[in-house]
């Protein structure tokens, strides 16, 4: 029997521990499956994703910046990844075309409620912003029962669209960077910006964001999620929470849509936490 094939595509990608996570699910089902990092740009993802089909691909997860271009190459889409507008999971169905999935909200979800014991219910939330991270957890965001949505982008028409793509005027707004200072204060921030990422610049935020209840989570894990995680210490947040856990949980889901059974997570996740020790006291 041959080995099921299937790749995470970014762009970098060789931080990526979905390899990893992906082998060691496997290893705890009984599952044989190859799974690979592929580096694509924008430009030569369409491409990139053609031929990893031609050679038998059967899945892949998606990460920045190709999610909305995911989307774009799907021939038929699931109703978060509609509400997303982006997709990190896509999966080759019988007739050869991509089915698009997004599991990165229901993975952050999860991981918040779950792992980390928060109730999100009715916490007025800032959402840093509007890319594809961003549009793939604001939905279920909103479906676990948050108050008020704060979307605030560098590019304010990119906070406009995802505002207007949620579709809750009620509830969800935009507001753009220069307006941080008169927001007022949340019970949840969420950075998904790629701030941070390989380019050792730090992160900056009015403290007046903060207030005693406070949880401040980045979607972002390592090295790119320092920048925020460490504001939000300096801020006084009450929990500071990274991606890891929501990597681990949107995987989880990816790997039960291919294979129909939905892995521990506890067990790999303390691996992943586990190594990230290791590598401090190495260092």
């Amino acid at each position: 029997m041959s080995t099921a094939r299937y790749a995470v595509f970014g762009h970098p990608i060789a931080h990526s521990l979905s390899p990893l996570i992906h082998a060691a699910f496997a290893q705890l089902r009984g599952i044989a499956l190859e799974y690979t990092a592929i580096d694509a740009t924008p430009a030569d993802f369409p491409a990139a994703l053609a031929r990893f089909a031609a050679e038998g691909g059967r899945g892949c997860n998606v990460t920045l910046p190709l999610k909305e271009a995911a989307f774009a190459l799907s021939a038929t889409t699931s109703e978060r990844a509609r509400r997303a507008g982006a997709c990190n999971t896509l999966t080759r169905g019988d007739d050869g075309r991509w089915l698009g999935d997004n599991t990165d909200g229901a993975g952050l979800v999860r991981d918040l409620t779950s792992r980390h014991g928060l109730d999100l219910r009715a916490r007025r939330t800032l959402l840093i912003g509007a890319g594809g991270a961003a549009r793939g957890v604001a939905p279920s965001l909103l479906d676990a029962g948050i108050g008020e949505l704060v979307v605030v982008n560098r590019t304010p028409e990119r906070a406009d669209a995802l505002v207007d793509a949620l579709g809750e005027p009620g509830r969800a707004h935009s507001r753009y960077w220069k307006d941080l200072r008169d927001l007022g204060d949340f019970e949840l921030i969420v950075n998904a910006t790629s701030a941070g990422r390989g380019n050792g610049e730090g992160f900056s935020a009015p403290l007046s964001l903060v207030n005693s209840r406070t949880a401040a989570v980045d979607v972002n894990y390592g090295e790119a999620a320092i920048p925020f995680l460490a504001w939000a210490r300096s801020a006084g947040c009450r929990e500071v929470v990274d991606g890891l856990g929501m990597l681990v949980e949107q995987a989880a889901e990816a790997f039960a849509l291919w294979h129909g059974v939905r892995p521990q997570t506890d067990p790999v996740y303390a691996q992943l936490r586990e190594r990230d020790r290791m590598l401090v006291t190495a260092d």
